[in-house]
């Protein structure tokens, strides 16, 4: 179960304003359009560090509102694994080689698309193995990869 605090984080790393994070500001303008109140780019701050953990109903829809997820993403633990599952779903078709690799497996039939899948596990089990070897984690690029 993850905090108010790591879910809103979550959202800023994951749901992106042209590449970018959005800022305290824009989050804090956008949450006060979408429920005609007040919001300050200090509370929104203050949510995202766990320095404020409990707002109101009111505070909690513009924030979904402004992040398009469901309310319930802060106080629904399944509705958050879905939400998230979908995130980085969403986040990875947006590297451009992840989504190559889609859209040839769409044309793929299921032989072959269950193929790729076990080159895949194979070729990911290969990297945390050397990852781990080298004393990274498995996701963390290598100096000659960056």
């Amino acid at each position: 179960m993850s905090s108010l605090a790591g879910k809103v984080d979550k959202l800023f790393t994951t749901i992106r304003a042209n590449g970018r994070e959005y800022t305290y500001e824009e989050v804090a303008r956008g949450c006060s359009e979408l429920s005609g109140g007040t919001f300050s780019k200090t509370y929104v701050w203050q949510l995202r560090t766990g320095q404020r953990t409990n707002p109101t109903k009111r505070h909690l829809e513009a924030l979904a509102a402004f992040f398009r997820v469901p309310v319930a993403y802060f106080f629904d633990d399944d509705t958050a694994d879905r939400v998230d599952s979908q995130l980085a779903l969403a986040s990875a078709m947006g590297n451009a080689e992840v989504r190559d690799i889609a859209l040839r497996a769409m044309s793929m039939d299921d032989s072959g698309r269950k193929s790729l899948a076990r080159i895949i596990r194979e070729v990911s089990k290969m990297h945390a193995t050397t990852a781990a070897a080298r004393g990274r984690q498995p996701n963390e690029p290598a100096d000659s990869e960056e």
